[in-house]
């Protein structure tokens, strides 16, 4: 299983401060000597540019994984110690560089035993520095497969709560189209109402004017029937 290229780019820029701090101590050592460092500082300002860029690559790489949750917090608390620890020996090798310390033994072993942990270099690696009791013991392959594991374990989380979401986007519809539905039954019936409602209206008007009729009529029998009376009295004989 291939390693972390995050780790990886880490193990190359602990190599790289580790040979920067030989490259310090060698120029110290011609200054102290009459030799011409001319040459080795302009290699050191390249190697401590390079060192530069590559922690600050780190951090960005630690970032954008801390970002997409592709890394545990623990995981992400350790790598931050790391890059923590990769700037404090970039300060302390800027500033032998420029002079502005001493070099002891001390200083210097602090400086050159940072490197990643070699196939043959002795060194202990720096990765096994306030590592938690979830990972001790573990080796990076491990470690990727536990992630993993985590990663798998929350798609499955998001595919359930995708299928719950689904779900109630499909009754959501259902109620919307049975809303239609009570809709369309409710324009019926009121329509219904209109025609009811003109209905009434009409056979009301029919009704007055029946009543009005019949009323007419009345009176014209009983005009008539009173001509008639008239005639009768006028021509009886007294």
């Amino acid at each position: 299983m291939s390693q972390d290229p995050w780790l990886q780019n880490y193990d190359a820029t602990c190599r790289l401060a580790q040979e920067t701090a030989e490259n310090i101590h060698e120029r110290n050592r011609q200054q102290r000597t009459g030799g011409n460092p001319a040459k080795i500082n302009m290699t050191l300002r390249a190697s401590l540019q390079k060192l530069k860029q590559n922690i600050a690559q780190l951090k960005d790489g630690l970032l954008r994984a801390s970002s997409s949750r592709r890394l545990m917090q623990s995981e992400a608390d350790r790598r931050q110690n790391l890059i923590d620890d990769l700037l404090t020996r970039e300060k302390r090798l800027n500033a032998s560089f420029k002079g502005d310390i001493t070099e002891p033994e001390s200083t210097r072993s602090t400086l050159m035993g940072g490197g990643a942990a070699g196939s043959g270099g002795g060194v202990a690696n720096p990765w096994l520095i306030n590592e938690s009791e979830e990972t001790r013991g573990m080796n990076f392959g491990d470690i990727k497969q536990q992630q993993q594991r985590i990663i798998e374990a929350q798609d499955a989380g998001l595919d359930a709560l995708a299928a719950v979401i689904s779900r109630q986007k499909i009754m959501g519809q259902d109620i919307g189209n049975e809303l239609d539905e009570h809709n369309e039954i409710i324009d019926d019936l009121a329509h219904l109402v209109d025609k009811t409602d003109d209905r009434i209206r009409n056979e009301t008007r029919r009704v007055k004017l029946v009543e009005t009729k019949s009323a007419s009529c009345g009176m014209l029998v009983v005009i008539v029937l009173l001509l008639i009376a008239i005639v009768v009295i006028a021509v009886w004989p007294v």
